[in-house]
């Protein structure tokens, strides 16, 4: 137990770092824990790879082995603790046992005592080559039309192997694309039936919106009844698409019509970025992960012709005041608990299918970004004598449910959408290339005033924890003596952990708080409500990790995939977020001068009327759709 000047007791409740991480279990890299947890060391088993000894752990799959060798054996289908299930063949190997030689797929294949493997023979690079040109057989060849070329595993694939014709050809399947919600468009012509999205979609996020259709040649990997996603439970996250290989699903891109936006003189555009772009974008232009770009990004936009140039960083401060002001009336009898945040459009429409009797307990709040877009086209419009009307908003999100969010017709105030448009980081990433503006080499500037004001508090939104952490900061400071120093870091809430739990003693009673990210996750925690568990205060984020590994990040590709890759990368990603909100002057969301002159100039005080008009909204439940084939 800990104890600070401001009277606020804060004692860890999740297990110690050498018991099993609850919550994790078989979702691997995608929401793993943020420090490996200690388990019994398996025994190591010795083999031959290439006629050298070496070891292995036992249980441990060929392909890990031979790639921990040096041995760079390609792997589609596979994704680490999510997907190992043997099926595109790509990643075959030469195995030996009891003097026969077969081919085995890697990912699939144990290791064990005494075999020998050889994972470059001439006969494994012959079968490899071939598994690759019977896909691209099948493949819709488009490579310079699709938003996934150089980026796309198939064709690094093929590259990689030589494949310089197709020496297979025959019967392609021609099917439609899908695109009529406003947030993933399918594009079966591309598949390559890997499977990934439906392991993604069941194993880490626990949607089970994806399963395969028909049999062989006829097999399409689609939600029931070939549906649109908006058609059923889909939550729009976009982990599919992080996972997919080619460019069978991507974001719907609003990239035209923002250009067209720009272009056109009698519209005012204004621009917002989330806290997570500063810490991704970087990456989409060879950048390290986590590489901070703030100041580069503010030029980049401003680059590309937006009239105002802002974050998303304000509405995080102001979303903190409003939450945590909330929970404090909520812990007054005004509201139902635990409350539970609503800053994740995924999580909001994951708790509207699967959670129905949970709506009551979402944070009224509407999202940082729906509430800049609402600040924008009211309160920025009358401050600068603008017309709502011709007012354009455009948000640059982490997230492709951020699309499927501008959309519901709860988000609008006084008639108007708040956000009229929402680029992912990979289209804002393509954007600057059509451009032409070399992004490494920008100066740093600074967004546009006042509402390019932020704290400490808000950059942290973008990791799991980020939002409970500066939410107590601010509830603790609201309920005690704000002239006493307050405890400014809660790192039981940091970390990649899939689910935290904290108790803290707020003005004289003790708070059971929990965070979780990734739907799955969420699942378990809200189950063991329903069985009685008592919180207070509960953050939930629909992508493992929090923003920073929302869908609509950079995709990392193949040599991306691996598992240590996948942890460190967002890892260093909040690295880089904790690190500003630490260099920060004001890192409390209620002292960000510019949400003080708000609401001293327009809203008044937190959760006044006019607050609630602009800031706050309302969910609903929805039924439940089939998700699954029948058979």
């Amino acid at each position: 137990m800990e104890t600070n000047p401001a009277g606020i007791q804060t004692e860890a409740a999740v297990p110690p770092a050498t018991a099993p991480v609850e919550g994790n279990h078989g979702q691997g890299t995608f929401s793993g824990p943020d420090t490996p947890v200690a388990a019994p060391q398996p025994e190591n088993v010795r083999f031959r790879i290439n006629g050298r000894e070496v070891e292995a752990p036992r249980g441990s799959n060929l392909l890990e082995a031979c790639r921990a060798q040096g041995y760079d054996v390609p792997s589609l289908c596979y994704l680490p603790g999510v997907h190992e299930a043997g099926i595109c063949r790509v990643c075959l190997v030469e195995v030996e046992t009891g003097g026969r030689r077969s081919l085995q797929a890697s990912c699939v294949y144990p290791v064990s005592a005494g075999i020998k493997v050889y994972p470059d023979s001439p006969r494994a690079r012959r079968a490899r080559k071939r598994v690759v040109e019977l896909l691209l057989s099948e493949h819709e060849v488009d490579c310079t039309n699709c938003v996934r070329n150089l980026n796309c595993e198939l064709q690094t694939l093929a590259d990689e192997m030589g494949i310089r014709k197709l020496r297979v050809t025959g019967e392609k399947r021609h099917y439609p694309v899908y695109d009529k919600n406003p947030f993933i468009v399918r594009d079966y012509n591309k598949c390559v039936k890997c499977r990934r999205c439906e392991a993604v979609c069941r194993n880490v996020q626990g949607v089970d919106v994806y399963a395969a259709r028909n049999r062989g040649f006829d097999t399409v990997i689609a939600p029931a009844f070939m549906k649109d996603l908006s058609e059923v439970d889909c939550i729009s996250c976009g982990q599919c698409v992080l996972a997919c290989p080619t460019g069978a699903l991507r974001e719907r891109e609003y990239i035209d019509e923002v250009w067209r936006a720009i272009e056109d003189p009698d519209k005012f555009v204004i621009v917002q970025t989330a806290p997570a772009i500063q810490v991704t974008l970087g990456e989409a232009f060879g950048l390290d992960p986590g590489a901070p770009v703030r100041g580069k990004l503010a030029a980049a936009l401003r680059r590309l012709g937006f009239d105002r140039v802002f974050t998303t960083e304000l509405a995080a401060d102001l979303t903190v005041v409003e939450e945590a002001n909330e929970l404090l009336a909520r812990l007054q009898g005004r509201g139902r608990l635990p409350l539970i945040s609503s800053c994740s459009p995924g999580w909001v429409k994951y708790c509207e299918h699967f959670y129905p009797e949970f709506v009551d307990n979402l944070s009224t709040c509407k999202s940082p970004m729906e509430m800049f877009g609402a600040l924008a086209k009211t309160y920025y419009a009358e401050k600068e004598g603008l017309d709502p009307g011709k007012m354009v908003v455009v948000g640059v999100m982490p997230c492709t449910a951020k699309k499927f969010e501008a959309a519901r017709p709860e988000l609008a105030t006084r008639g108007r959408r708040d956000v009229d448009y929402v680029l992912t980081t990979r289209e804002l990433a393509r954007m600057l290339r059509q451009a032409g503006i070399r992004f490494d080499q920008l100066p740093e500037e600074d967004f546009d005033q006042p509402l390019g004001t932020a704290t400490g508090a808000a950059a942290i939104f973008a990791a799991t924890g980020g939002v409970m952490e500066a939410a107590v900061r601010t509830a603790a400071a609201l309920a005690g003596d704000t002239k006493a120093p307050v405890k400014l870091e809660f790192k039981e809430f940091r970390g990649l952990k899939g689910i935290k739990e904290a108790r803290v003693k707020l003005a004289g009673r003790e708070l059971r708080l929990a965070v979780a990210s990734g739907t799955r996750n969420a699942r378990r925690l809200l189950e063991r409500i329903k069985s009685g568990e008592k919180f207070h205060f509960i953050e939930i984020m629909a992508c493992p990790g929090g923003c920073i590994g929302g869908g609509g990040q950079p995709v990392m590709g193949r040599l991306g995939r691996r598992e240590k890759e996948m942890v460190d990368r967002r890892m260093q990603r909040a690295k880089t977020l904790y690190k500003i909100d630490l260099n920060k002057d004001i890192r409390r969301a209620h002292e960000n001068p510019a949400v003080k002159q708000i609401y001293s100039e327009y809203l008044g005080n937190p959760l006044s009327e006019k607050a609630r008009e602009i800031l706050h909204t309302h969910y609903t439940p929805r039924k439940r759709a089939v998700n699954r084939w029948l058979h």
